[in-house]
């Protein structure tokens, strides 16, 4: 239950959702809807249309600063609508801590700092990291003769040993992460809504489905029982 003082930060990446509106104003709905379950007062509200790229993305967004200010100022909590409207960077949730503000997100209230450095860090790594496995992957099933582009029963197997040692891979990345989900009680449609509020990417990338949840925590039963 929500108490105490609040500053808001709202966020839109293009000139274009800016000039909407749709997008704020989803924000500061999710924002209220969420405060108005607790005693609460709202010192606040801020508003950044921007992209936020780079890696010192801090510097790039002057209403956040501004909001980070206030808070310090009068002691209040920063809230957002969805977590993913401050940053995946890790670099910037990890600037973001340092500023000794606290902060919530509507949509992921239950979530703690080292639940988000774990998810930026671990978002950030496999943006980096997709590109890679994808050219690592075809080189590997080339050299184990699979002949790239063509179908049939010859190219069938090391296809499928080259797609089970990549799915183990990413399981055993993903482990400490989904070990921290479980510890918290996390259902598996809140594990599929916590990963996707932080950006970590789905095992072919994109966003995640409770079919693939499930499919990585069958996998890492299986592994662990072997």
């Amino acid at each position: 239950m929500a108490s105490g003082k609040f500053i808001a930060y709202h966020r839109v990446s293009t000139q274009k959702q800016g000039a909407s509106g749709l997008g704020v104003e989803a924000q500061k709905e999710a924002v209220t809807r969420f405060l108005n379950c607790g005693d609460w007062e709202l010192v606040g509200e801020y508003v950044e249309i921007e992209t936020g790229k780079g890696a010192d993305a801090l510097t790039k967004r002057p209403q956040l600063r501004a909001a980070l200010a206030a808070c310090r100022k009068v002691g209040a909590t920063l809230i957002i609508a969805k977590l993913d409207r401050l940053s995946r960077s890790v670099h910037f949730v990890s600037g973001l801590m340092e500023s000794k503000v606290k902060f919530v997100a509507c949509d992921m209230p239950e979530a703690n700092e080292l639940t988000i450095h774990i998810m930026a860090a671990f978002a950030e790594h496999e943006a980096k990291r997709i590109s890679q496995r994808t050219k690592d992957a075809l080189a590997v099933a080339k050299s184990r003769g699979v002949v790239l582009g063509r179908a049939g029963p010859g190219n069938l197997r090391p296809n499928v040993e080259e797609r089970q040692r990549v799915a183990n891979e990413f399981t055993d990345r993903l482990r400490p992460l989904f070990d921290e989900m479980k510890a918290r009680g996390l259902s598996q449609r809140g594990m599929v809504a916590a990963l996707n509020s932080v950006g970590v990417p789905a095992p072919k990338g994109g966003r995640w489905l409770l079919s693939q949840v499930q499919r990585v925590l069958n996998r890492q039963a299986t592994v662990k029982l072997s």
